[in-house]
């Protein structure tokens, strides 16, 4: 059978140049990049090559980039490493409600350590609210955490703005702009943001490698402790096949994102007219307010647990990949104000590159099937 996959929000699939970039590091470049031998200087030669390419994507400098093995990791580095170097400084974090499971879960860890986090809520598109913002900074406030674009939703906060507050107010400010990097344009400079991060398979990259951005006067200390690696925060072994793939991913994405920005946009367009004409469907969040590859509907007595693990031709989600294996109802759409029946009414479809309009079709064709079958 062949599968239509509308999950790209989960993972994409590794594009064949940058497949082709990695392979001579499994097996034929296969030095250890902290080597001093020409293999090794070689290895290491590809990685500062990746680095580069990496912070151009974000308009970053290519010493503030740090190799890790994705978003989560880095979370982790970002918000226990800065609050373990700079405790003395403060001890209050502000976030969102609706973030990754990765910063949510982090913060709660950070609780029992006697940090004070502030959730903020968001309203039923899931945005905060810029006043709740500045309400609440504190003076012991020294970390705002607020993710780009959600990964359920699509939604995109107000960067710019919330970067401005946290600039004013002398506050560093940390974004995960996983699902954001590579499908907008991201700019650290502009938007004021001293740290972020993303994972390289969001961005058909492998899986396994990812980077923490982080603005060079910013203390961290390190989660993993033993050699010298990206400048003593990330001891191990460099994954260079990996780093080397996530560097042309970055190469290939700032080449041609304007051109499937178009292409996607487009295609986002076809997708939201033809689910308005199913019996029924409410797409989830204000569209002027969302990224372009991300549709999360409702469908009102859908099973969507059910509905998605049918083999119907077509893969698609209903939220985070990262909480699939725990059945309960969306955080996300719970604090925009969704009951727990309605949140598990609702499928993420998220598009890219490989989707045509073919495609969205025979999407449309199952779901109206399903519907009909309600």
């Amino acid at each position: 059978m062949s599968i239509n996959y509308f999950d790209t929000a989960s993972t994409t699939k590794v594009d064949s140049r940058v497949l082709e970039a990695m392979l001579p590091y499994f097996n034929e470049i296969y030095g250890n990049a902290s080597s001093n031998h020409i293999f090794g200087k070689t290895a290491k030669k590809a990685i500062e090559l990746a680095r580069k390419q990496v912070s151009e994507l974000i308009n970053a400098n290519e010493n503030e980039i740090i190799f890790t093995s994705g978003a989560t990791e880095s979370i982790n580095l970002a918000l226990k490493g800065f609050f373990e170097a700079n405790y003395d400084k403060g001890n209050h974090i502000i976030t969102v409600k609706t973030e990754h499971k990765a910063v949510l879960s982090t913060c709660e860890y950070l609780e029992t350590k006697g940090v004070e986090v502030t959730y903020l809520d968001v309203d039923n598109n899931g945005l905060i609210s810029i006043d709740d913002l500045k309400k609440a900074i504190r003076k012991d406030t020294i970390l705002i955490c607020i993710m780009f674009v959600n990964n359920e939703t699509g939604v995109i906060q107000p960067i710019n703005e919330i970067g401005l507050i946290a600039k004013e107010s002398e506050i560093i400010f940390f974004s995960d702009a996983t699902q954001a990097v590579g499908k907008i344009w991201v700019d650290v400079e502009k938007d004021n943001i001293d740290m972020l991060c993303f994972s390289g398979h969001k961005l058909n990259a492998p899986k396994g490698v990812g980077i923490l951005f982080k603005k060079r006067n910013i203390e961290l200390t390190p989660l993993i402790h033993g050699g010298s690696q990206e400048n003593g925060l990330r001891a191990g072994t460099y994954n260079t096949p990996l780093i080397v793939g996530l560097g042309k991913a970055c190469e290939i994405a700032l080449q041609e994102l304007d051109d499937v920005e178009d292409y996607i946009i487009k295609l986002n367009s076809y997708l939201i007219q033809e689910l308005k004409k199913l019996k029924g469907v409410v797409i989830i969040g204000n569209e002027k307010n969302k990224v372009y590859n991300i549709v999360d509907v409702m469908i009102p007595d859908l099973n969507s647990d059910i509905f998605i693990a049918m083999e119907t031709g077509s893969a698609l989600s209903n939220g985070s990949a990262c909480t699939s294996e725990i059945i309960e109802s969306s955080h996300v759409l719970k604090a925009m104000g969704f009951s727990d029946v309605e949140c598990n009414q609702t499928i993420r479809i998220s598009i890219y590159k490989e989707i045509n309009e073919s495609k969205i079709n025979d999407l449309i064709t199952i779901l109206k099937a399903e519907i009909k079958n309600i």
